[in-house]
């Protein structure tokens, strides 16, 4: 038989089959299809019907689509990009990160001279932003868990004014009032008439000034003393909990970790000859001396944002709270727990499981909503960026670096908090 003719009998076959006679009947009169070419169509169209009807490979088929279309979309935007910066006079890299920045930063945390670099100067930025989102995230737990407590007193007043101070914080914008707390400081009488409302505390239009903890050198054995007591408490709790889940025997030992604690690092200072004082402010003619200043834009961002942050940690230790059924405490009572050990042993670690997952989310809140110290004038991260931006022109790189930065202060404080929730979650056996 005839290589043609083979093939036109083959294309019928499979016409008559219904699984790709269609394409081969489209085949020009004539034309001298060998048996092979058909196999290879035949094999090509098995392929596609494979992909489209199994789940597993149009998923993946899919997916490689949608890498090629981002990567294109990513490719013109950097295109663009170049095009644009090259258009200004402007080359995308970061060698200006070294470049001197002769810029005047008000208030920094670590030292600084505007000889300094631009990395520099975008690293006291940072150190600024940690500031805030490091006390503030402490001052908001304990001031909401105080409030959180209060809300839920018996006591109507105590209760009452913890419930108007969460919804009026709560449900106000926080730039609003960052920027209500900072017209307050700046609204205070001037230095020579500072407010004295406490020993050796000053508020005035140049901020807040309080008393500082002022130690010598000869501290350093009682810190140390201090540091291989809590190390060896931490052992020494493990190794209890290690004996009561053995034996059933529960070993007190708080007491003697406090002892520890106390005469340790006081009998290692007293024995080195250190002293221990506090440096409070005084008010000399023009100035405020001594102590630690607090300027108007720091005090008005810290108080904002552990204000703002509170009101919500408030409201998560409340329903943590109450989400421990009242069952809890009648178990406790007929163990024979007392109720220190009911709330401790009980309630506490339960309540925490519920409320470690959102206050992780308030804590990244308050770091991120530390960018808002833009509005008062704060130096904080975005503010030395924008000032970087418009004395350098690199925008994308600065804006790649801020992502940068916050993404990975977010996810160290979520990596954080995720260690502290499985600590206490419960383990299944």
């Amino acid at each position: 038989m005839e290589p043609g003719r083979a093939a036109l009998r083959t294309a019928a076959a499979l016409s008559r089959a219904g699984t790709g006679g269609k394409l081969i009947e489209r085949l020009p009169a004539g034309s001298s299809l060998s048996s092979p070419a058909v196999g290879l169509l035949m094999r090509g169209r098995s392929v596609l019907h494979f992909v489209i009807n199994d789940a597993r490979w149009r998923a993946v088929a899919l997916q490689a689509v949608l890498v090629v279309v981002l990567l294109a979309i990513v490719t013109a935007a950097v295109v663009n990009m170049n095009d644009n910066m090259a258009r200004g006079g402007v080359r995308f890299g970061f060698a200006w990160l070294g470049r001197p920045a002769g810029v005047a930063i008000g208030e920094s945390a670590i030292p600084y001279s505007p000889g300094d670099s631009y990395g520099y100067a975008l690293l006291v930025g940072l150190m600024n932003t940690l500031r805030v989102a490091v006390i503030g995230c402490l001052a908001a737990t304990i001031i909401g868990t105080l409030l959180g407590i209060g809300r839920l007193s018996s006591n109507p007043l105590l209760s009452r004014y913890a419930g108007i101070t969460i919804d009026i914080f709560r449900n106000t914008p926080v730039v609003l009032q960052l920027v209500l707390w900072h017209a307050i400081i700046l609204s205070l009488p001037v230095v020579r008439q500072a407010l004295n409302p406490l020993e050796g505390v000053y508020l005035s239009q140049r901020g807040i000034n309080l008393p500082m903890p002022v130690a010598d050198a000869r501290l350093a054995p009682a810190l140390i003393g201090l540091a291989m007591v809590l190390i060896a408490s931490a052992l020494a709790l493990r190794w209890a909990r290690w004996r009561q889940a053995r034996t059933g025997e529960q070993i007190r030992i708080w007491p003697w970790i406090l002892l520890a604690a106390t005469l340790v690092p006081v009998g290692l200072a007293v024995a080195s000859g250190a002293t221990i004082g506090i440096e409070r402010p005084q008010l000399r003619g023009f100035n405020i001396t001594g102590g630690v200043a607090l300027s108007p834009e720091f005090a008005a961002i810290l108080i904002g944002l552990t204000a703002y942050t509170s009101a919500f940690i408030a409201e998560i230790v409340r329903s943590g709270i109450q989400a421990i059924g009242p069952g809890q405490w009648d178990a406790g009572k007929a163990l024979g727990l007392g109720k220190a050990q009911i709330m401790r042993l009980i309630i506490v670690p339960q309540t925490l499981r519920v409320i470690i997952p959102p206050t992780t989310n308030q804590y990244l809140s308050l770091t991120k909503n530390s960018s808002l110290g833009v509005v008062i004038g704060y130096p904080e991260l975005v503010s030395l960026s924008n000032t970087t931006i418009n004395q350098t022109g690199q925008a994308i790189e600065v804006i790649l670096i801020m992502m940068a930065v916050y993404l990975i202060l977010s996810l160290a404080i979520a990596g954080l908090m995720g260690v502290l929730n499985r600590r206490v979650a419960l383990v299944e056996r």
